[in-house]
């Protein structure tokens, strides 16, 4: 069995017996097959207590290669992890502060946003939490940052910026046991708005469901997706707004800012659908993407898709080919599955009050063929799409 990571399970990971369980387990990992032999095995020769952060270190460390290259040697709480910014985040995070040679990281955690942020300039990162704080020093020195790095231990309302020239903070979305509601956090985001309002320049991490309504007059909201999953709204004071609201799009950085003139004509549907990326559709930014592209409108005013009579590719959203296009009805869905001849469907919805899990159940497909049913509404009209992927015209 793993165990959750605490002061003393760090220390008995960081001892030489704690090094090479940690080595052994990188060659074994346990399995659910053979785990209980294996951690049977590994407790004859070392402690319960160190088995047990080792194998949940172990397991943290597989979860955590999608977001860092050097996970490996790195250590993590399953809270910090969730939490944590990639580096491919982080460092996106940290091209803001380029001016700064001296910065904060507020909340650091276990030191996800150091790796981006101390490349290039000196850090103070505090954290409330002892194991987070130890963490990040050690998660810093497994990126080679280390040297760029001074960690303080305390409550970040009470503790001294120094000369920080600007500021990082990150701050705690879920307690040990429960994730908060969106827009809550410890501490507050009235209190990250309070520090920019004292003349320092702010960015805070926060969730993507994040209500426009709670962030102040001049900040940006900016909406960020990973290989194409929303991860996060980050909050950029006046200071460092750029825009109002941005879509960004890693890792390749993609951007779209809001335009001023951003208007599209509402028309029926043509040959294509045109699905946004969820970075697209929280800043608000579908008619800037349409006018992008050109040659796009809505079907909708209030339904985020866009068509096009022809294929476009592009790292905001993905292009389906319509080969079925009707108003909503279940009769009608199952008629043209059959004759497309689909086996398997993806349905997604968009402004439908369809029960997804319930469909699915009634659809009893027998085809060969996989498609993607759209379920949204066309000029105010409950409207249905069976898509396949589409293949990008020339130029």
């Amino acid at each position: 069995m793993s165990g959750p990571i605490d002061g003393q399970a760090l220390d008995a990971l960081l001892s030489p017996e704690g090094q090479t369980l940690l080595s052994e387990l990188a060659v074994e990992a346990p399995s659910k097959s053979g785990g209980i032999a294996l951690i049977t095995r590994l407790r004859k020769r070392y402690s319960a207590t160190l088995v047990a952060a080792a194998i949940e270190t172990a397991e943290l460390r597989r979860r955590a290669q999608s977001k860092f290259t050097n996970a490996a040697r790195m250590y993590f709480t399953r809270a910090g992890l969730e939490q944590a910014s990639s580096e491919r985040m982080a460092r996106h995070h940290a091209s803001r502060y380029q001016p700064f040679e001296r910065i904060a990281d507020l909340c650091c955690g276990i030191g996800g946003d150091l790796i981006g942020l101390a490349e290039h300039r000196h850090v103070r990162a505090v954290d409330i939490d002892p194991v987070h704080l130890r963490m990040a020093r050690l998660n810093a020195e497994a990126n080679g940052v280390a040297q760029s790095l001074e960690t303080l231990l305390g409550d970040v309302r009470e503790v001294a910026l120094g000369d920080a020239g600007a500021v990082f903070i990150d701050p705690a979305r879920r307690s040990a046991d429960k994730r908060f509601s969106t827009g809550d956090s410890e501490p507050s985001l009235a209190w990250c708005f309070g520090v920019a309002e004292r003349g320092t320049p702010v960015g805070v991490k926060a969730a993507p469901g994040l209500r426009s309504a709670v962030v102040p007059t001049g900040w940006e909201m900016e909406f960020v997706s990973e290989r194409r999953e929303l991860k996060e709204c980050v909050l950029w004071s006046p200071s460092l707004a750029t825009s109002a609201r941005r879509a960004t799009i890693l890792p390749e950085c993609h951007a779209l800012t809001e335009r001023a003139d951003a208007h599209l004509e509402i028309r029926d549907p043509g040959r294509f659908l045109i699905d946004p990326d969820g970075a697209v559709t929280r800043a608000g930014l579908v008619k800037e993407l349409g006018m992008m592209l050109g040659d796009c409108w809505q079907i909708d005013d209030q339904v985020a898709f866009l068509s096009s009579e022809r294929a476009v590719e592009t790292p905001f959203g993905r292009t389906l080919e319509i080969a079925a296009s009707e108003p909503w009805a279940l009769s009608r869905l199952k008629e043209a599955l059959r004759g497309l001849n689909v086996g398997t469907v993806d349905i997604r919805k968009r402004g439908s009050a369809v029960d997804v899990e319930d469909l699915q159940r009634r659809l009893k497909l027998s085809g060969s063929r996989a498609a993607t049913v759209v379920l949204t509404r066309v000029r105010d009209k409950p409207w249905m799409f069976v898509c396949f992927p589409a293949e990008p015209s020339e130029g």
